[in-house]
């Protein structure tokens, strides 16, 4: 009697290399950024992106597929965490639309002992000719934001902080810290610190938004880098 053969395990779909894809349907991508990675291209770098990456993958390859992949927000080049990415004109629309309800939480290690403990940052930023962005007291020349901020660690003359994005401009996060004297550590275009460490300590956390078609929320979260909590010590 002959013995049956084991089914035939499925092919495990092709990942972008280092670019772990946490969720995907039929709308939308979530994604895990590794620090050093664009979110989009630059006059530089086309192809070392997150959206090249993950236009290749939806494409499988295949250069004339029509599949693409939307970009519904960035986050810098050495800041890494979660990051949302459409795959239709619509939800992509969507999305952006209720962007002021997503709500957006990151991890930073920074430097010194906040005080108070937690607070809100809030001031216009606007940006110079150097693409350097700054708080400015003129409300016609920069846009209003604000960073809510809570102290979770202390440890080696830094400290940990949770992170409440209540709106998301370029550089927010670092300009506002670094402008209360705490910058985030391993930060070279707005610190002034020793580089207590290689990357930027920046680290996008948690994102809970609506489903741009079944309405529903979604949240995921990342687990605190390792480099941080070496940062503090612990």
């Amino acid at each position: 009697m002959t013995q049956p053969h084991p089914a035939p395990r499925p092919a495990k779909k092709r990942q972008p290399r280092g670019l772990p894809i946490l969720h995907e349907d039929q709308d939308i991508l979530v994604v895990a950024k590794p620090a050093g990675l664009l979110t989009i291209g630059t006059d530089r770098e086309k192809e070392r992106t997150a959206h090249y990456l993950l236009n290749d993958y939806v494409r499988k390859g295949d250069t004339k597929s029509r599949h693409r992949v939307y970009v519904v927000h960035r986050l810098d080049k050495d800041t890494s965490g979660l990051l949302l990415f459409a795959k239709s004109e619509q939800a992509k629309q969507f999305l952006q639309e209720h962007w002021q309800e997503t709500n957006k939480h990151y991890l930073a290690v920074v430097h010194g002992r906040l005080t108070p403990r937690e607070g809100t940052i809030t001031s216009y930023l606007t940006e110079n000719a150097a693409q350097k962005v700054y708080s400015t007291l003129d409300p016609a020349k920069g846009k209003l934001s604000h960073t809510e901020y809570k102290v979770l660690q202390e440890g080696k003359g830094l400290s940990l902080v949770d992170i409440h994005l209540l709106t998301g401009r370029k550089h927010q996060i670092r300009v506002h810290f670094a402008e209360k004297g705490h910058p985030v550590a391993g930060d070279r275009k707005y610190g002034n610190g020793p580089l207590v460490c290689k990357r930027l300590a920046l680290h996008a956390c948690s994102l809970s938004f609506i489903h741009p078609h079944s309405g529903k929320e979604m949240s995921f979260e990342l687990g605190m880098p390792e480099e941080f909590a070496r940062l503090l010590g612990k």
